[in-house]
């Protein structure tokens, strides 16, 4: 299997989950590198993700790691055995890796949550809201890179249109709904978009209103994907220098616990879709 310079965030979560089935059976590289014929520096490499790993050889390892969770074995399995060319691809070396991360987690997902605190999710953005977002980058990226971030965020919404659409639940506070992103005409299209979006069977887009007061999660935004079993769940934060991700069973907790006081304490679907209408009519 050949190496990779630059392995993807999706990458290093399989590698990281097979180090963590080795550890969980008590067993060493040496072990792992007896089993597949491979020397321990290649079997390192495997678990860091810098080093391709096949189906097969996920399937001799959980077997004598004596892990009997079949539907996670294949979880990972599915992890390894995709070999086609992600769209998100045709981005590489133009722009940041994590932005790329971020597509691929969105691609793979069986469900998505998120929570907006400042704007309304990405995948639910229209052209000229994102532009006025990235416009405003510090310090000012370059018009070239500003479309192409544009016009990777549009590509993204693809995981809402195909064929087998993601499940997509976002919450997004009030403040978020109110910041003017490109003037007043263009976040009242934004708005309007938002609800038109909403009533797709996929999409359920709930508000937090000021009078909810605090909240959990209050300091950033918040992505939380489901993988093939809750083992293989992730949670990407954003940040100032980029998305960061976390996929510790702490952590984990902590957001599906976060995700259902936010359910509890939003409006409901229909609640929200008037409420954004109401908002988008005073711009």
């Amino acid at each position: 299997m050949p190496t990779r310079p630059t392995p993807t965030e999706r990458q290093q979560r399989l590698g990281a989950e097979l180090r963590k089935m080795r550890l969980a059976a008590g067993r060493t590289t040496e072990y792992a590198a007896g089993l597949l014929g491979l020397d321990r520096t290649k079997v390192s490499n495997m678990e860091s993700g810098i080093r391709a790993t096949s189906p097969e050889r996920i399937r001799i390892l959980a077997s004598n790691y004596d892990c009997a969770d079949q539907a996670y074995v294949e979880g990972l399995v599915a992890m390894a055995d995709f070999r086609k060319r992600g769209w998100w691809e045709q981005y590489r070396g133009n722009l940041p890796q994590r932005l790329l991360d971020v597509a691929e987690l969105e691609w793979f997902a069986t469900r998505l949550q998120t929570l907006q605190t400042v704007h309304v999710p990405g995948l639910l953005q229209l052209s000229g809201y994102a532009r006025a977002i990235f416009d405003a980058a510090l310090p000012a990226l370059p018009k070239s890179e500003v479309e192409l971030r544009v016009a990777q965020r549009a590509q993204r919404q693809q995981v809402l249109e195909r064929e087998n659409p993601v499940e997509y639940l976002a919450y997004v506070h009030e403040l978020a709904l109110r910041m003017q992103f490109g003037g007043p005409r263009a976040t009242r299209e934004q708005l309007q978009y938002v609800c038109k979006m909403s009533e797709r069977e996929n999409i359920d887009v709930r508000v937090l209103t000021v009078e909810v007061g605090a909240f959990p999660g209050a300091g950033h935004a918040v992505m939380y994907a489901n993988g093939a079993v809750a083992e293989l769940d992730t949670v990407q934060l954003d940040s100032a220098h980029g998305g960061e991700f976390t996929h510790s069973e702490a952590q984990l907790a902590k957001y599906r616990a976060h995700m259902d006081w936010w359910h509890t304490k939003s409006l409901d679907s229909h609640a929200s879709r008037d409420f954004i209408q109401s908002i988008a009519r005073q711009l």
